[in-house]
């Protein structure tokens, strides 16, 4: 007998903690969507996988805010998923114009590299948004075939508005991709309304779920462009031609999807539509207001202005002289509650804090501020006579 199998493995059962996800993602997921996953595999060929499919597309439709037929699932994270808006509309050599203000405008920016592009873009500070004046003078200088924006930045808290993006974009001939990972789900992306041509997501945000599926829209505009396209795409794996004969026609194999994955995302997107997407949207927002004002009354300030900030994920300052790696350690430590820290150019300079889903509740909301308030204290926090007095 082979002397590895003679040792015995010291290897347990799983046994999770249980966690208060309030970080950026992943977020908590409801109960039902833990309980559908429990549900009998079908193949990624079967007829009931395809009626699976089906459905989560159309209730995508309409957290996405589109009437676009091609609506579906990639089979990866949310980086799969930019990764795919890329490879896809951006061919070598041609030029991309990106409105860069955090980090995830910067992974845009180092894709599009990968592929060849020319790369121009408008810099603005970490939490700063481009105002429409910017946007457009840019696009009409820079004239590009794509323009890329991230409509909500998951590194800074800030929300950009998009409809001078795309007016701008489409009078210079140019498609327009953004980043909806963080705001799908919690808050209204408006993808026809606004003028989006390709936007991708991600399952583990606000749409509350599991990590590990892309939601992904695209156009008829940009769908047109791509059956157009005579450059390969590099990649096999996320070429939107092959994947568009997968789930739709003649269901041609492309690869094998996780069943279990889709069960808990149509879960999750039935949630939503039990509860109206519009309610949700709403509930999100009035636990965006109730958490800023907890803040305020510690004195604690946050980083984007008011009017550009993402309503389920909350970038407060870290106050002066506050350790804000030991705030975040006690949080954990002691309550089993999840947050992040800045990184980049707001690294210690900012908590990243995600009230969503599950969590987004008036109740976990009160709960979490005074956990907070206490570790910030942990952590060095000398409030002051005017904030104690709001407490």
């Amino acid at each position: 007998m082979n002397k590895m199998n003679e040792k015995k493995l010291d290897i347990s059962t799983l046994q999770p903690p249980l966690r208060l996800l309030f970080g950026p993602g992943p977020t908590q997921v409801h109960p039902r969507v833990y309980e559908v996953m429990r549900k009998p595999v079908v193949g990624h060929l079967d007829p009931f996988f395809f009626k699976v499919t089906e459905e989560i597309h159309q209730m995508l439709k309409v957290v996405f805010g589109t009437e676009n037929q091609f609506t579906f699932v990639i089979s990866g994270t949310g980086s799969g998923g930019m990764e795919t808006a890329i490879s896809n509309f951006v061919e070598p050599k041609s030029k991309v114009a990106v409105l860069a203000n955090g980090f995830f405008c910067d992974r845009m920016s180092e894709m599009a590299k990968r592929q060849g592009a020319e790369v121009v873009r408008l810099e603005k500070p970490w939490g700063e948004v481009c105002s429409d004046a910017e946007a457009t003078e840019f696009i009409r200088r820079e004239r590009p075939q794509v323009v890329m924006y991230v409509q909500a930045e998951t590194s800074t808290g800030a929300f950009q508005e998009g409809k001078a993006i795309c007016s701008a974009a489409h009078e210079a001939g140019a498609l327009v991709i953004t980043d909806v990972v963080t705001s799908l789900g919690a808050m209204p992306v408006k993808i026809d309304e606004t003028g989006i041509d390709v936007a991708y997501s991600c399952s583990q945000k606000g749409l509350s779920c599991p990590p590990g599926l892309a939601p992904i829209t695209i156009s008829p505009r940009a769908w047109e462009r791509l059956q157009a396209r005579t450059t390969t795409n590099h990649s096999w794996y996320f070429d939107l031609k092959l994947l568009g004969d997968y789930y739709y026609g003649p269901h041609r194999y492309h690869h094998t999807a996780g069943a279990s994955m889709f069960y808990a995302l149509h879960e999750a997107l039935l949630l939503i539509m039990e509860e109206g997407a519009q309610n949700r949207w709403e509930r999100h927002r009035r636990c965006h207001l109730q958490f800023v004002k907890g803040l305020e009354a510690m004195g604690v300030k946050m980083h984007v202005q008011e009017k550009h900030r993402i309503v389920n994920l909350n970038t407060p300052r870290v106050p002066e002289g506050v350790d804000d790696a030991k705030v975040r350690s006690t949080l954990f430590k002691e309550h089993g509650i999840e947050i992040m820290g800045g990184f980049g150019p707001l690294a210690g300079k900012v908590f990243r804090i995600g009230v969503m889903g599950p969590l987004a509740t008036e109740e976990h909301v009160a709960s979490f501020l005074q956990h907070f308030g206490k570790a910030l204290e942990a952590g060095g926090y000398k409030r002051s006579a005017a904030a104690g007095a709001g407490r």
